[in-house]
């Protein structure tokens, strides 16, 4: 039997993403663009007042960043005009019904050629207002849903999740919805319609009555995702909403094929398009940012424990895989991804890597003179931990079989697989925190952000 291709899949496709703003999806949108010049058209939902708005968001904060650096260079003159046929920017969200695509037209143009959907639209912080976050990582799942079941040439429909809907759960998690099986089983308990989105509307309703000002209110909801979010077992509201949107997505798919991406933390690239690109401060960032600067000095921590990241371009590398292999067939699959059950690095080894590249490459002091640091010393109290971090490191390894399942059948069945690796045994920590996570840590957040602040 012949072998397919999965660039060969991607040919004459039409792709509607959200969340290409985000970190997971302008990495997506850069890959497809750059491997794939035969893509017929992306379609990336953007919050903006309208298209040109959503153009110039898009020119903005996707293809006119660093990370197209390689597209850019390879098209040369040719890059705005390829972009301009190729990727269409939405003005819309996927807290409407539709997304906010308004222009009829436009929507029955979209019904009629989108095969598969990318979701990766979320509000990631910790602590987010619970009406935002519901918003957004929990009914905009159910838009999205609705949107995909008008889409008469649907092929297959991607989620984008976290592997920390594990709630506060040790041991092997497994690539199931175990975590979230006891919630869902008490619907007098937890019905979302009649209850979290009522309470919300109540809270809301209440807030206004008293004239509250809008900084109340924000503190208000806050504290609000908080209390939920403790009394259901999860760590924050982001978690907690994820795992809402996730149970969404269980219930109302219906016949369409699904596929759930679980990473674990995401950091800088591996590879693609180069290595070391990174944007914002991710959650071990902060520990290396506060640590370089001598801020940071200790933590609460076995240093035995595992500290499980993956990087941003092997995360899109099984999006890609996962949407291919599993077009077409009607179900719910989910794969985690992340290293700590193949190639687990602890926070021991982590903790030696920051030191040898702070100690051979210190901060200077606004005096010019260099950050001495030592090595981090265990600390009594989380205090100073919280500072930093908002999610605890981990005693708990992810279970990957799906996701290893999904490399083999990629190896066995098409010929470009190796194009799109996320095999995590092929990294090597050290190397990959001394050469090319740090200091593309440093080129791209750290360098920038104190240079935003002069």
């Amino acid at each position: 039997m012949e072998l397919e291709s999965i660039l060969g899949y991607l040919k004459n496709k039409t792709i509607l993403i959200t969340g290409a703003t985000g970190f997971v999806g302008k990495v997506l949108v850069e890959k497809i663009l750059r491997v794939q010049p035969d893509v017929k058209r992306l379609y990336l939902l953007l919050r903006a007042s309208d298209a040109n708005s959503a153009t110039q968001r898009m020119h903005n904060e996707i293809t006119g960043k660093e990370l197209f650096r390689v597209l850019r260079e390879k098209l040369g003159a040719d890059f705005d005009s390829y972009i301009l046929e190729k990727v269409v920017a939405l003005s819309g969200d996927v807290i409407f019904q539709d997304l906010g695509v308004k222009p009829v037209k436009l929507k029955e143009e979209m019904c009629n050629e989108v095969q598969i959907i990318l979701n990766s639209a979320a509000i990631t912080r910790f602590d987010e207002r619970y009406d935002v976050a519901l918003d957004v990582n929990t009914f905009g799942v159910l838009n999205m849903l609705d949107f995909a079941k008008k889409c008469l040439k649907l092929e297959m429909v991607v989620h984008v999740s976290t592997a920390y809907v594990c709630g506060e759960r040790a041991g092997l998690i497994l690539e199931d919805s175990s975590s979230m099986d006891e919630m869902a089983k008490k619907p007098s308990k937890f019905d979302l319609k009649s209850q979290e989105k009522k309470m919300v509307e109540n809270k809301l309703k209440e807030l206004q009555a008293q004239n509250a000002s809008e900084e109340v209110i924000t503190s208000a909801m806050k504290d609000l995702g908080t209390a939920r979010s403790k009394l259901y077992g999860w760590a924050n509201t982001y978690v907690l909403t994820k795992v809402m949107g996730e149970m969404y997505l269980g219930h109302a798919k219906g016949n369409l094929s699904v596929a759930i991406i679980r990473p674990t933390m995401i950091t800088s690239t591996y590879k693609e398009p180069f290595s070391g690109w990174i944007e914002g401060f991710r959650t071990y960032d902060s520990v290396i940012g506060g640590y370089w600067k001598g801020k940071l000095t200790g933590i609460p921590v076995d240093p035995m424990s595992v500290v499980d990241m993956i990087p941003v371009d092997m995360v899109v590398n099984s999006i890609i895989t996962a949407m291919v292999v599993n077009a077409n067939k009607s179900g719910k699959i989910i794969y985690h991804l992340g290293t700590s059950l193949r190639n687990p690095l602890t926070f021991s080894d982590f903790n030696n890597f920051m030191f040898q590249y702070c100690t051979k490459n210190p901060w200077l002091n606004n005096d010019g003179s260099p950050v001495k640091v030592g090595k981090l010393k265990m600390l009594r109290s989380m205090d100073t931990f919280h500072l930093y971090m908002q999610i605890p490191l981990q005693v708990c390894f992810f279970d990957d079989t799906n996701a290893e399942e999904l490399r083999r059948i990629a190896s066995e069945n098409y010929t470009d697989a190796d194009n799109f690796n996320f095999d995590p045994k092929c990294i090597d920590w050290e190397d990959y925190y001394m050469h090319t996570h740090i200091p593309g840590f440093a080129k791209h957040v750290v360098i920038k952000h104190s240079q935003s602040r002069l």
